[in-house]
């Protein structure tokens, strides 16, 4: 919880003196009725006092007065929320290594699926763009809303060929700068980049990361496959690299359950946002209903508001 106007909260101090006047009031009052009568002939010549009932009211409008003096500081809680005007860009590995069965049934079919339900899960106004690579990167389909042609677009790579990273992370920023350029804005973006390998051919993709960063796009990296997989053993170092280069996060997945989890995890990062949204209103209009409230039960229990 925070607040965008604070200094309305030293109006909280003020409720200190005014409870410290009613405790001093009550004790007068009683004190008061000490000296009118004795103790045993009060009920005969005093009516009986509601007892804790009375105090009820008064502790009601003191929480209330206490809500609206949190509410004039406009409190402010953080939520997640949707980022709908957003760009995606899976980028998919598809080396040769990624025929490997270490991953069942094979690392190419795991991440064709998990990437379908990746692409499914997020906003339906979200624009989601493909790019498998080896050697070369080709773009299977630029940013679009049109998930249904993205995940059939994933679903026709086959794996052939060795790894280029640096050149498929560059091609996939071209796509996201193209993007920026029709929004006529620099529009949330980031990049998905999924691999089982070492890049042996190509550009740096570490200092392309960097360039990734200044551009403010996040790459998210998983290493897919295990190390027990000898010449096709993921490489999680230098995918972790690329990610905190860029500013985004590393994952590994060792087989398709986990790949999926991760997916998963990535949707609900990258598909919002945390945002300061004001809850000025739920404070006030709770004060108003303990006013009512308390002023009710004040007149039910003791026959006056107050």
């Amino acid at each position: 919880m925070s607040f965008a106007a604070p200094a309305f909260l030293l109006g909280l101090l003020g409720l200190v003196p005014a409870l410290a006047l009613y405790v001093r009031s009550e004790r007068r009052a009683r004190r008061g009725r000490a000296a009118f009568a004795a103790a045993p002939v009060m009920p005969s010549v005093a009516p009986r006092r509601p007892g804790w009932r009375r105090h009820a009211a008064i502790a009601g409008y003191g929480i209330a007065a206490l809500l609206l003096v949190v509410a004039l500081a406009r409190p402010q809680a953080t939520i997640a929320v949707a980022v709908e005007q957003a760009t995606v860009v899976v980028v998919t590995d598809r080396s040769g290594s990624m025929l490997a069965t270490d991953v069942r049934p094979s690392r190419l079919v795991a991440a064709r699926r998990a990437a379908a339900k990746f692409v499914d899960d997020l906003p339906d106004k979200l624009r989601v763009g493909a790019i498998a690579f080896n050697q070369a990167a080709q773009v299977l389909q630029s940013p679009t809303r049109d998930h249904a042609a993205v995940r059939a677009a994933l679903a026709s790579v086959q794996a052939a060929g060795t790894t280029a990273t640096g050149d498929a992370l560059t091609a996939a920023l071209r796509l996201v700068a193209t993007q920026r350029a029709a929004d006529k804005r620099r529009s949330p973006a980031a990049i998905v980049l999924i691999s089982d390998g070492k890049s042996v051919r190509g550009g740096d993709p570490v200092a392309v990361a960097a360039q990734a960063r200044a551009a403010g796009v996040a790459i998210y990296t998983v290493a897919l496959g295990t190390s027990s997989a000898g010449a096709t053993a993921p490489d999680p170092a230098t995918l972790a690299q690329i990610a905190q280069r860029s500013g985004g996060r590393a994952f590994t997945a060792a087989d398709a359950a986990e790949l999926a989890q991760v997916y998963k995890h990535l949707g609900s990062q990258i598909a919002t946002e945390r945002r300061k949204q004001e809850v000025t209103g739920s404070f006030a209009g709770g004060a108003l209903a303990l006013m009512v409230l308390a002023a009710f039960a004040s007149l039910a229990w003791v026959g006056r508001f107050v």
